[in-house]
């Protein structure tokens, strides 16, 4: 188990944080700020952003924020957001790929992908690949790649990866749950092979506080989750216990590469090594999944540089 008085200073290290203006994200630069780090904000909507920002900056924490606007739900947005990136920082220490989406209505990402698959788990993808050089400037960078305790339950539809011919808004959920394990174990074996700098690890929060939660009932007007939110409620723990779990892969000088962090007893507690889900163990299966994913990627930014 991990205790906060184990976590160093972060003088000097960079680190950007997908949906970083509440919840896990906010309770994560928090901690970092707090250290030392200079930490870019990434927010879908700048005005919460700021709002976020001004809360941040009234503790006068010896770290700096860089806010910046990153909508994952648009691949040409991340395309243009990871260039700007390489324009502003030199380098990068640790990205973390917190932003998620949690069982919403059918709805298609600007590319058309279904919207969970597309910013759970293929953006992040995208921007990960973007953004590998400046990680491989410095050592020990990180990429810590924020899944959920669903991705035990979950499931790869190979044959209907966007929920075209059947939609069910949790299966959905829980398999870009997965696909991020997957996503996170296979780039940190190609990361391996080529005796890279930078390590990629995971992340599960438990069951934790945020506004996914209302988010998804408020989406689905769903008088049923709403219930089930309230009877569960002595179970989850707050966001910033929930964000230890992530802040310890990302920050623990002896956490390595293919290890994901958890609460204690799966659900809450103090951050330890927990297991990945089972599905995601089989080489073949992320080989496929990295593979179809990379050429969805890839076939986009053909097109796009094509239509310029």
């Amino acid at each position: 188990m991990v205790r906060l008085n184990e976590i160093k200073m972060q003088d000097g290290k960079i680190f950007l944080i997908t949906g970083a203006n509440s919840g896990l994200g906010y309770e994560t630069s928090k901690f970092l700020l707090e250290r030392g780090a200079t930490v870019i904000m990434c927010c879908r909507d700048l005005l919460k952003g700021e709002k976020a920002k001004k809360e941040l900056l009234k503790f006068k924490f010896s770290g700096k924020i860089e806010l910046v606007e990153l909508d994952l739900s648009d691949l040409i947005n991340v395309k243009k957001f990871a260039e700007s990136i390489k324009n502003t920082f030199d380098h990068l220490d640790v990205l973390i790929n917190n932003a998620g989406i949690m069982a919403p209505p059918k709805t298609l990402s600007k590319q058309g992908f279904e919207i969970q698959f597309a910013v759970n788990h293929l953006a992040h993808m995208f921007l990960t690949l973007e953004l590998l050089p400046m990680l491989e400037e410095k050592n020990n960078s990180r990429v810590v790649t924020v899944t959920s305790g669903v991705q035990y339950f979950g499931k790869i539809q190979w044959e209907d990866l966007q929920g075209n011919l059947k939609y069910d808004r949790w299966a959905s959920y829980a398999q870009s749950k997965l696909a991020n394990v997957m996503f996170g174990l296979e780039l940190d074996s190609k990361l391996k092979e080529t005796n890279s700098k930078t390590s990629s690890l995971l992340a599960h929060p438990g069951f934790a506080r945020t506004n996914l939660q209302p988010k998804s009932v408020e989406a689905n007007q769903s008088w049923q989750e709403e219930l089930a939110y309230k009877l569960m409620d002595p179970m989850f723990q707050s966001a910033k216990m929930g964000a230890l779990p992530q802040i310890t892969a990302a920050t623990l000088t002896s956490a390595s590469g293919g290890e994901q962090y958890g609460p204690r007893f799966n659900f809450r507690g103090f951050p330890k090594i927990c297991r990945n889900a089972p599905k995601a163990l089989n080489q073949t299966s992320r080989k496929k999944l990295w593979d179809i994913s990379e050429k969805l990627i890839k076939d986009f930014d053909t097109l796009s540089k094509q239509s310029k």
